[in-house]
This record gives C-alpha cells, structure tokens and sequence, in this order.
C-alpha cells in the first residue's frame, strides 16, 4: 500500500512546534536585539548605535563587533540604508551625512567607525591592542590594502580573461601577506589574543569570502590555511556567530553597495553561483561558507522566525494569499518533519514562484542565524522543485519565475512594509519585501 502524503501542518500546529525566541537583552549576541544589558540595569546604558535594519553594513558590524565582545550595555535604533529606501527623516536630523553606522556616547554622537571605536575606547577601554598600538596601526593598513586589491578585482567590468587574471593573482598576493601575519603568532588571531585587530578585519575579509566564491570561484579558506583558522577561530565565538552573515546574503547586498560586482564568468564560477543559489546546502565538503556544524535548534529556529511575521511575508509575496499560505505550511511542515510534503496538485502554480520568491529574500543574519537560513532556504527549493516535477510540463513550464533580486539597488527589500511598533522584547521585523515605487 503506498504512503499517504504528509498534510501540511496547520497554523496552532506549527506553533505548538516553535521555541520560544530567546533572550535578547542578556542572551547571545542576536540581530533582532534592540536593546543590550548583559546582565546589567538598563541606567547602565551610554552608548546608542545607529545600525542599518539589514545587518549588510560592514562598517557597522564593525562597531556592533566590538560592543558585544566588549560586553558594554547599548541600546540600538536602525535606520534604512541609501540602497534599499530613504533614510528616516529623524536621522537625517541627527547625523546630516546619512552616514552610518554611528554612535550617541554620553549625549554626543560620533561617526566614521574608526572613530566611533577611538571613543569607545577612551571611554571604555581598548579590547585587546588598540587601534593606535604600534602592532594593530600596520595591521589596519594591511586591511586597507586587501580591501584596495579585491574592489579592483571584483568591482572592475570586462575584464579579459588575462586581466582577470592578473587581478586575481594581485589579491592573491595580498591574501598571502594576511595569511602571513597569522601565521606569525601563537594563535589563529591576529596578535596573541582576539582583539582590536580582529573586529578590523572581520567585516571585509567575510564579504570577500563570500563575493569572491560567487563571482570569481575563489577560495578564500581553501587558498590560505591561516585564514581558514581565522574564521575557523572567529566561529567559536558568539559574538561573532551572532553578527556573521553568509555567502547568499553578501552576493546579493553587495553589487548596489560597491556599484557592481562583476562574475568571471568561467564554468566554476557559473557552477558556484548556481550553487549559492538554488542549494543544496551545505555548499560543498569542505564547507567554503563554514565550519561551524549545524546546532541542533536550526529549524525550530527558522520557524520561529517565519512564524513572527507570516502575516507581513504573505502580503507581500507575488503568489495569492491562499495559495501562498498553504504553499509555505507545506514547506514549514517539511521542514519540521523532515518529510516530504507535496503541494496539492491544484495548487496555483505561483505559489512555487513564491515559495522561491521567499528562498531569495532571506538575509542573514537580520532574520535568523547562517545554519537556520539554509534549513529554511533548503525546505522551500525542496517543496518547490518537488511542485515543478509532479506537474505536466506545459504547466512547469508556464510557472512564472520568481521577480529577480535586483543589481542597483535593493528596494525588494524595503523595511517600510515591516514597520511596526518594537515588542517589548526588542524584537525586530523580518523583512522579505517586494518592491515598492
């Protein structure tokens, strides 16, 4: 007798299902925080940092790096990055540039994030080495540099596959010379112990990780084994867990920040594109985006998210409502149940166009943690592909694609569509958006 499909879950059901989100306030470092005490009284707070809502700015990674390592109590306010809406206006008030991140210290506010971290510094301490001791100073250039050779690599059109080439070999270069200056010490940081020089790096050597495995097929960890312990170092640390992004993310935010990031075009780098963006997940052994494990909470963890704000997702997704919504229980339930849960052969075929309308818009680690987003991202490619297999083919076929993500701007992820009264909790919205004029 052949098995009975799974039925999707219901609503309560999924729920009964979730964890509770966990503590934003004292607990681990977490994206949807807006207020940070670690164990402290909320008068203890003199810092606020003025964040963008995506978590796709480095530089404010930077700063939020260094508060959490530092254990300083914070309040945080986002604000909309110039690539995916206007800024607020009260912003613009307070910070005439725009420019983020920044930080009010004691009433005065303060921008540019070496800056921001020289006053953090005078008020709380250094963490580790500072940034004007003499070993951290030509660390800080030798990250400028790596910056100069991969925006010269990734950044530039057209180029032959000579000068590609040479491109390539040109950050390679640099590369070494970073791997180098790891390898001269004791440990995998940069200096004996994590610190000032570290949170310098981090930002820009995990978008070059990822952008370059997208675009060029290239091997960041795999090429330098020093920089593998790095990040390899960096993912024990929750601090770092809670503010790291992942490969699908930063090839998607990138092009409207850096004004193009532009693929080689080579059958590898073809080959890691598609992979980064239709799964399956992880991305390969060994794991070019991780090495962290997977936590055993990961798809509770993505439930939990989809589940805070499925009203918001399913309004502004491009399937109908009802086909959408029991499209995304199908998943939800496969995803829970690691079972198979098939669409009802009636469905409306833009429901698969949503379910991959959502897949492309999940950003980490705004909405969820690295291994919570490939759960969900794997659940929604699965229930969808299986969708496309059972239909005939002149209905496969007629499945409208998904809207694509867009290279010169993000407006598709415009948080003005999740904007709602912060909980109590400080939990924030996901925001997986369409398009607004």
């Amino acid at each position: 007798m052949p098995d009975l499909p799974t039925i999707p879950l219901s609503w309560p059901e999924l729920a009964a299902l979730a964890p509770e989100p966990p503590d934003r306030v004292h607990g681990p470092c977490n994206a949807q925080s807006l207020l940070r005490l670690f164990g402290q009284p909320e008068r203890a707070v003199r810092v606020t940092l003025f964040r963008d809502h995506h978590a796709w700015c480095p530089y404010c990674q930077k700063v939020w790096l260094w508060l959490e390592e530092q254990r300083i109590p914070y309040r945080i306010r986002k604000v909309t990055m110039f690539c995916y809406g206007e800024k607020e206006a009260w912003y613009g008030s307070l910070v005439p540039s725009g420019m983020l991140p920044a930080v009010d210290l004691d009433g005065r506010v303060h921008t540019e994030s070496d800056d921001i971290l020289a006053a953090l510094e005078q008020a709380f301490g250094p963490l580790g080495d500072g940034l004007q001791d003499a070993r951290v100073l030509p660390l800080r250039q030798l990250e400028r540099e790596l910056f100069r050779a991969w925006c010269l690599w990734l950044c530039r059109p057209g180029l032959t596959p000579r000068a590609e080439e040479l491109a390539a070999a040109a950050f390679d270069r640099v590369a070494a010379r970073v791997a180098g200056a790891l390898a001269a010490t004791t440990g995998p940081y940069f200096l004996e112990h994590f610190g000032t020089a570290d949170v310098v790096f981090t930002p820009y050597i995990e978008r070059m990780s990822a952008s370059l495995h997208y675009y060029k097929a290239y091997g960041l960890r795999q090429r330098h084994t020093a920089i593998a312990a790095w990040f390899e170092a960096m993912e024990t640390r929750p601090t770092y867990r809670g503010t790291q992004s992942d490969f699908h993310t930063h090839a998607h935010d990138l092009p409207p920040q850096m004004g193009g990031c532009h693929p080689s075009g080579t059958p590898a780098q073809q080959a890691a594109a598609e992979r980064v963006d239709h799964g399956p997940w992880p991305l390969g052994a060994p794991d070019p985006e991780t090495s962290c494990l997977e936590p055993s909470g990961a798809a509770g963890e993505a439930l939990q998210r989809v589940l805070c704000h499925r009203h918001h997702l399913t309004a502004v997704n491009p399937a109908p409502v009802e086909a959408f919504d029991l499209a995304l229980r199908c998943a939800l339930t496969a995803l829970v149940q690691d079972v198979s849960c098939p669409l009802p052969a009636d469905i409306d075929p833009l429901a698969v166009t949503g379910l991959l309308y959502l897949r492309d818009r999940i950003s980490v680690p705004r909405d969820m943690s690295l291994h919570a987003a490939r759960r969900l991202r794997q659940a929604l490619t699965t229930t969808a592909n299986a969708a496309t297999a059972a239909m005939a083919s002149d209905q496969a076929q007629a499945i409208p694609a998904a809207p694509a993500i867009p290279l010169r701007h993000r407006r598709d992820q415009n948080p003005a569509a999740f904007h709602r009264p912060a909980a109590a909790d400080g939990e924030a919205r996901l925001v997986v958006g369409r398009s607004r004029p």
